[in-house]
């Protein structure tokens, strides 16, 4: 059977300093935040996933945006080399985790840097964002571990956010849906959809038709529903503050054969 587990890692408590590229600064509620944090978990619980918590990083006040640490194709893990240094202590705890769950593990290596937010898989194609947290080499390397394994890679340039997944994810019959006015190349697409609000291009796959979205994305959240999606929203809004959304909270293990 296919596996439906996802990797999650509790906020730390210096969670509020961690860094913000393409906003203002604004406080960050850190009780709040794991408030909100437990309620993102339980709403994967309740659709079918079992979370599997990452050890702690604390002294990583990013390590809660647990899905730029790892790339999952198959069942293959190419653990990243996030692109801001201050984030790659981020990692080993999820290498050592994802090892114990009968994963094949690669890395990226310096000068390689790769986050995995700025990956987007829809079917065999993976899409790259090169922007300011994963360069060339870091594509580079991501297609020799995954090209083999049937992955059409293709990069996409991105500079006015922080990620290709800040712009834009893929709906289950792999539309990309985005904010436009945040994708350098919009048309690069073939299939896509765009939605009225920022946090609207951000969903994760439940499974049944189900999308995770953010509570701040009402309208985008009826277009699907119009669509004929069934979107479950999730106040994540002490994440959005540090540029997190649904998709950077979790790493789902799709086709993890257990």
């Amino acid at each position: 059977m296919p596996s439906r587990k996802a990797l999650i890692r509790r906020p730390g408590p210096r969670l509020a300093e961690g860094l913000v590229t393409h906003l203002e600064r604004t406080p960050v509620d850190t009780a709040l935040a794991v408030e909100q944090w437990e309620r993102y978990g339980a709403t994967l619980r309740a659709h079918g996933w079992e979370t599997v918590e990452v050890d702690p990083a604390d002294d990583c006040p990013d390590g809660v945006f647990v899905e730029d640490t790892v790339v999952m194709f198959r069942n293959v893990a190419l653990i990243s080399r996030p692109g801001a240094p201050s984030r790659r202590a981020e990692t080993a705890a999820v290498e050592r985790e994802l090892i114990r769950l009968g994963c094949s593990v690669n890395r990226i290596r310096e000068p390689g840097t790769l986050d995995g937010g700025d990956v987007l898989k829809t079917g065999d194609t993976v899409y790259v964002g090169q922007g300011g947290r994963t360069n060339a080499e870091g594509i580079r390397q991501l297609r020799a571990a995954f090209e083999p394994l049937g992955a059409c890679v293709v990069a996409v340039p991105v500079t006015k956010v922080l990620h290709l997944k800040s712009a834009a994810t893929a709906l289950p019959d792999s539309t990309v849906i985005g904010f436009e006015p945040l994708l350098d190349t919009w048309s690069l697409f073939p299939r896509r959809l765009s939605v009225p609000e920022e946090s609207g291009g951000h969903v994760v796959l439940l499974g049944g038709g189900k999308l995770l979205i953010a509570a701040s994305a009402p309208r985008t959240a009826a277009l699907l529903s119009d669509l004929g999606h069934e979107p479950v929203p999730v106040d994540i809004s002490e994440f959005e503050k540090l540029e997190g959304c649904v998709t950077c909270l979790s790493v789902r293990l799709r086709e993890l054969y257990v």
